[in-house]
C-alpha cells in the first residue's frame, strides 16, 4: 500500500497531525489492555502536549516507572512526581510507599520529600536522598518539622553543619541541633587533631630519638616514648605506624648494638681474665715444680726429663695465650724469673753431663784429686739435690783416708762391700760386682785373722756366684756375638740400602755388640766384626763427610739466624708492629726446623741459645702488644668522647674519626683475642659518629630542599603578583628581603634557574613600579591643571599691570610642589624678565623632550647636551629615578612665571605630547 494510502486509512491516535492524536486521546480507555498499550506508546510521541494527553489518561505509577526505561521524558517525570506525591490520582499511600523504597533518581526524591502528601511518604523519600546538598535543602525549606529534624540529622560535615546553622532561620529547633552538633564536631576534631598532633610530636621524638647515639638514658627515653605511645586512644595511620614500626626498630637496633658491644666487651674481659687465670696456674705449677727439685733427696734423669717436658708444654701455652691477649707485667716477670730459675737448672744438668765420663772414670777409681776437680768443674748448685753419681762422689769425698789394717772401722766397711755385692749380684751388675769382688780380695789379707776367717766363706760364697754368672753371660753372650758377626758382615757385602739405612743399622749392630761387654769374649769374633764395621765406616765415609759439612752449615745458618734475632733484640724498635714480629717468629722457628741437624756436641748449646732468644722475642711482642692494646683502649675512650660531644658539628666529628680510624690502622694489631674487641667497640662509636654526619647532611639537605620550595613558592607568589601602584614597592622589597635570607641556596641547574627567573621577575616588577610612579606623576600633575590656570590668569593679571596676586595652594599638596608654588607666587611679585622665563620654560620642555625619548629641533640642540651634563653631575652620588626627575622637571615648571598667554600656549602643547609619550614610554 502507498504511504499516503497508509497515512489515509491509519487510527487517529496514529495521525500525522499531534492535534488529531491528542483529540484520539480523549476516546482511548485506559482501562482495557489495547488502549493502555496505546496510551502508553503516545506516552513517547515526538509532540509534547500529546505526551502531556497521554501520561493524564494514565494514573498508574508502577506502570509510568516502567516506561522510564523507553519513553523517559520530562512530561513524564512531572506525572510521576504528580501521582507519587499524592496530588492526583487515586494510588494508596503504601503502595505509593513501596514504589518510592525502589527510586534512585535523587530529582525526583527531594521532589517527593519537600511536596509529598503525607510525612511517611516524605520521610521514605528522604530515607533514599544521599547528597548533603539535597538535604540541606530539605532541613531549610521543608513544610514539615520531622522531615526538617531527619534532614538534619543525617548532614554530619562541617561544611554543611555551617551552613544549616546559618540558613535554617525557620526552625530554630533544627539550628540548634546543627549548632550543637557543629560543636560537637568541632570538638571532636579538635581533639583528633589534638591526638595526631600528640602522636605526631611522639612520633618525631622517637625518630630523632632514633638518630641520636647512645647515651646511658637512651633505652629509659625509648621505653617511655614507646609507653606515651600505646597509651593514645585513637588509631594510628598507616603512615604513622609504619613509621613508629621503623624508629622503633632503629631504636631497638642502637639498644641491642650496643649491649652487643657490652657483652663483646664483658666477654673479652672475661676471656682475658681467664688468660692470665691460665697463665697464673701455669706459672704456679711450673714454680712449684722447680721448687720440689729443691725439696727432694735425690734428683734422677726421670725428674730432668719431666721439668724439660713441663717447660716446653708452658711455653707453648704461654704463646698461644700471648697471641691473644697481652699478658700483665707482673705475670711476665713471674714467668722470667721461673724461667731463669729452669736456665740455671738446665745448665747445672748439662754441665754434669759433660762431665759424666770422667766423673764415673774417677768414681770407679776413687780418685779424690780427680773428683775434686770434676766436681768443682760442674759446680753443682748447693740448693739442689745431688744425682745418685754426685751423692757417691760426695761421699767418696767425705770419706776419711785407709784405716789401718785390723781397725774396727776397716772392717766394717768390708762387711758392707760385701752386703753391696751380694746386692749387685742380685740385680745381674756384671762389672761392678766383678771390680768390688777383686777389691774385696785384695783388702781381705788385710783383716785380722779373725775377721779375716770370718768373711771368708761370705767372698768365697760371692765369689762362686760371680763365676756362675760369668759363665751364664758367656753361655748367652757366644750364640748372641756369632749372631750379630754374620749380620754385620752381611751388611757390609749388602749394597741396596742407602747409606743413611745402612748407617742406622750399622749403629744398632755396634749397640747390641757393646751391650755384650766381655761375656763370651773371642778375639776372632771381634776381629771379624771390627772388619766389616771398618769396611762399612770406609764405604760411609763420603756420606759422612758431606753430613757432617750439612751438619756445620746448619749450624752456622743457626748461629746466624741466631746472631739476627739478639741483633734486633738488642736494638728493637719502639713502634714495632706486633704482626711483623709474630712473622718474624715464626719464619725464625720455620727456619730453625730447617736447619737440621747440627752437630751433636753443639745442638743443646745452640738449641738453648735459640731458646733464650725466643723467649725474649716472645716478651718484645707481648710488650708491644699491649702497649698497643693501650693505646687502642685510649682511641675507643676518645672516639666514645668524640661521639658523646654534641656541641661540635657532625662533619667536624666525623673527621676526627677519620683521624682517629688513621691512627689506629697506623698502630698495628694488638693481642688477636683484644684486637677484635677493641675493634668493635671503636667501630660502633665511628659508625655513631659518621651515622650523625649523613643525619647532619640530611637535614641540611633537607633545609635547602626547603629553602628550594620556598624559593619556588616565592617566585610563583611574586609572579602572580602585579603592582597596583607605585607604593607597592614596600611589597617587592620585602619579597626581595625575603629571597635573600633564603641564600644561599644548593648548587644546581635548579637554582641557576630559579635564579634567572627571579632576577627577570624581579627586573619586570621594577620597571612596572617605574611605569607607575612616573603614571602617578603624570596624574598628580595632571590634577593640579586648576591650580597652574589659577597661576597662568594670576601671570596674566599682572602682565597686563594689574597688582600681583597670590593663588591659594590646594589641599594635600606635596613638598616639593608646595615649595614651587610658593616660588610662583613670589615671582610675581618681584617678575624676572620675560626672555628668562621664556628660555627656562624652553629648557624645561627639552628637559621633558629627552625624559620621553623625543627628538629635539636644531636650534635646541645645545640645550639637550647642556642638559644632559647637568644631568650627569646631578646624579653624581645618588641615582635618581625616571619619576623623581620628571616630578623635579614639573616642580620646575610650576615654578616659572610670571609666564604671558603666547609663550605658554607655544610650550604647553610640546610639554602635553612630551607627558603623553613619557606615559607610555617603557622604563630605561
Amino acid at each position: 500500500m502507498p504511504g499516503f494510502l497508509r497515512r489515509f486509512f491509519a487510527p487517529r491516535w496514529q495521525h500525522h497531525d499531534p492535534a488529531v492524536r491528542r483529540q484520539a486521546i480523549e476516546r482511548l480507555d485506559p482501562d482495557t489492555d489495547d488502549d493502555r498499550r496505546r496510551l502508553e506508546r503516545l506516552a513517547g510521541d515526538p509532540d509534547a502536549a500529546v505526551r502531556r494527553a497521554a501520561l493524564a489518561a494514565l494514573d498508574e505509577p508502577a506502570a509510568l516507572l516502567a516506561l522510564r526505561d523507553t519513553h523517559d521524558s520530562p512530561e513524564l517525570q512531572e506525572r510521576l512526581r504528580e501521582l507519587l506525591s499524592g496530588r492526583e490520582g487515586s494510588t494508596p499511600l503504601g503502595q505509593r510507599l513501596t514504589l518510592v523504597e525502589t527510586l534512585d533518581d535523587p530529582d525526583l526524591l527531594e521532589t517527593l520529600a519537600r511536596e509529598g502528601d503525607n510525612q511517611a511518604l516524605r520521610l521514605a523519600a528522604l530515607a533514599r536522598l544521599d547528597d548533603e546538598e539535597r538535604l540541606l535543602r530539605q532541613a531549610c525549606d521543608n513544610g514539615i518539622a520531622a522531615v526538617r529534624q531527619a534532614a538534619a540529622e543525617r548532614i554530619t560535615s562541617e561544611t554543611g553543619l555551617t551552613r544549616l546553622a546559618r540558613r535554617s532561620r525557620r526552625d530554630k529547633q533544627v539550628a540548634r541541633l546543627a549548632r550543637a552538633r557543629l560543636n560537637r564536631l568541632r570538638e571532636d576534631e579538635a581533639q583528633a587533631r589534638e591526638a595526631r598532633e600528640r602522636r605526631e610530636r611522639i612520633l618525631a621524638a622517637l625518630e630523632a630519638h632514633a638518630q641520636h647515639a647512645w647515651e646511658p638514658l637512651y633505652p629509659g627515653r625509648y621505653r617511655h616514648l614507646e609507653r606515651e605511645w600505646e597509651a593514645l586512644g585513637d588509631l594510628p595511620t598507616a603512615s604513622q605506624e609504619q613509621r613508629y614500626q621503623e624508629a622503633s626498630q632503629r631504636c631497638r637496633k642502637v639498644i641491642a648494638d650496643h649491649e652487643a658491644r657490652h657483652h663483646a666487651l664483658a666477654a673479652a674481659e672475661e676471656r682475658r681474665d681467664d688468660a692470665d687465670e691460665t697463665r697464673r696456674s701455669l706459672i704456679e705449677s711450673l714454680e712449684d715444680t722447680l721448687a720440689s727439685f729443691t725439696q727432694g733427696e735425690c734428683l734422677t734423669d726421670q725428674d730432668m726429663a719431666s721439668l724439660q717436658a713441663q717447660k716446653h708444654l708452658v711455653a707453648h701455652q704461654w704463646q698461644t695465650l700471648s697471641d691473644r691477649h697481652a699478658p700483665e707485667a707482673a705475670l711476665s716477670e713471674r714467668y722470667a724469673r721461673a724461667l731463669e730459675e729452669y736456665d740455671r737448672l738446665l745448665q747445672a744438668w748439662e754441665r754434669l753431663d759433660r762431665q759424666g765420663a770422667e766423673l764415673a772414670a774417677a768414681l770407679e777409681a776413687e780418685d779424690a784429686t780427680a773428683l775434686t776437680g770434676i766436681l768443682d768443674r760442674i759446680d753443682w748448685p748447693g740448693d739442689l739435690p745431688p744425682t745418685p753419681q754426685l751423692a757417691r762422689a760426695r761421699q767418696v769425698l767425705a770419706t776419711p783416708p785407709a784405716e789401718p789394717a785390723g781397725s774396727p772401722q776397716q772392717s766394717a766397711r768390708f762387711a758392707r762391700d760385701l752386703d753391696a755385692l751380694d746386692d749387685l749380684l742380685d740385680r745381674g751388675a756384671f762389672k761392678r760386682a766383678s771390680r768390688l769382688h777383686q777389691s774385696l780380695r785384695q783388702r781381705l789379707a788385710l783383716l785380722p785373722e779373725a775377721e779375716r776367717r770370718r768373711h771368708q766363706p761370705t767372698l768365697k760364697r760371692l765369689g762362686a756366684q760371680l763365676a756362675e754368672l760369668r759363665d751364664w753371660r758367656g753361655f748367652v753372650a757366644g750364640p748372641k756375638r756369632e749372631q750379630l758377626c754374620d749380620a754385620i758382615e752381611a751388611l757390609a757385602e749388602d749394597t741396596t740400602h742407602s747409606d743413611a739405612e745402612l748407617d742406622r743399622q750399622h749403629r744398632q749392630l755396634v749397640k747390641d755388640w757393646k751391650n755384650l761387654g766381655d761375656a763370651a769374649a773371642d778375639r776372632a769374633l771381634s776381629t771379624r766384626f771390627r772388619a766389616a764395621s771398618d769396611r762399612i765406616h770406609e764405604r760411609l765415609g763420603p756420606w759422612k763427610q758431606r753430613r757432617e759439612a750439612e751438619r756445620q752449615q746448619n749450624l752456622s745458618a743457626r748461629e746466624g739466624l741466631c746472631e739476627q734475632l739478639e741483633a734486633l733484640l738488642d736494638n728493637p724498635d719502639p713502634h714495632a708492629d706486633p704482626d711483623a714480629l709474630r712473622q718474624i717468629r715464626d719464619r725464625a722457628r720455620e727456619q730453625w726446623q730447617r736447619f737440621a741437624p747440627v752437630p751433636r756436641d753443639q745442638a743443646r748449646v745452640i738449641g738453648q741459645r735459640f731458646g733464650r732468644i725466643r723467649h725474649a722475642l716472645q716478651q718484645l711482642i707481648d710488650h708491644r702488644a699491649q702497649e698497643i692494646a693501650t693505646a687502642k683502649r685510649e682511641l675507643v675512650e676518645a672516639a666514645r668522647l668524640l661521639q658523646e660531644d654534641t656541641d661540635t658539628r657532625a662533619a667536624s666529628r666525623a673527621e676526627q674519626a677519620k683521624a682517629l680510624q688513621r691512627r689506629w690502622r697506623e698502630l698495628g694489631r694488638a693481642p688477636k683475642g683484644e684486637e677484635q674487641t677493641l675493634w668493635r667497640a671503636f667501630r660502633g662509636y665511628c659508625d655513631a659518629i659518621f651515622a650523625a654526619r649523613e643525619n647532619e647532611r640530611d637535614d641540611r639537605a633537607q633545609r635547602s630542599r626547603q629553602r628550594l620550595e620556598a624559593m619556588q613558592a616565592l617566585i610563583e607568589r611574586l609572579d602572580a603578583w602585579q603592582p597596583a601602584s607605585s607604593d607597592d614597592v614596600a611589597t617587592l622589597e620585602a619579597a626581595i628581603a625575603e629571597a635573600e635570607s633564603l641564600e644561599p641556596l644548593p648548587q644546581g641547574r635548579r637554582s641557576d634557574g630559579m635564579r634567572r627567573r627571579w632576577s627577570g621577575i624581579v627586573r619586570a616588577r621594577r620597571d612596572r613600579l617605574a611605569r607607575l610612579a612616573v603614571s602617578e606623576t603624570i596624574a598628580r600633575w595632571q590634577a593640579l591643571r586648576p591650580l597652574l590656570e589659577a597661576h597662568l590668569a594670576a601671570d596674566a593679571r599682572l602682565i597686563d599691570g594689574r597688582p600681583p596676586e597670590d593663588v591659594p595652594a590646594p589641599p594635600a599638596l606635596g613638598a616639593p610642589l608646595q615649595s614651587a608654588h610658593e616660588r610662583r607666587n613670589a615671582a610675581r611679585l618681584d617678575p624676572p624678565p620675560a626672555a628668562e622665563v621664556a628660555e627656562h620654560l624652553t629648557r624645561l620642555r627639552v628637559h621633558l623632550a629627552l625624559l620621553a625619548g623625543a627628538a629635539v629641533s636644531r636650534e635646541d640642540e645645545p640645550l639637550r647636551l647642556a642638559i644632559q651634563v647637568q644631568r650627569l653631575n646631578d646624579g653624581l652620588g645618588r641615582d635618581l629615578t625616571r619619576a623623581e626627575e620628571l616630578e623635579g622637571v614639573l616642580a620646575a615648571i610650576l615654578a616659572t612665571g610670571p609666564v604671558a598667554p603666547d609663550p605658554w600656549r607655544r610650550e604647553a602643547a610640546d610639554m602635553d605630547h612630551h607627558l603623553a609619550a613619557l606615559a607610555e614610554l617603557p622604563p630605561p
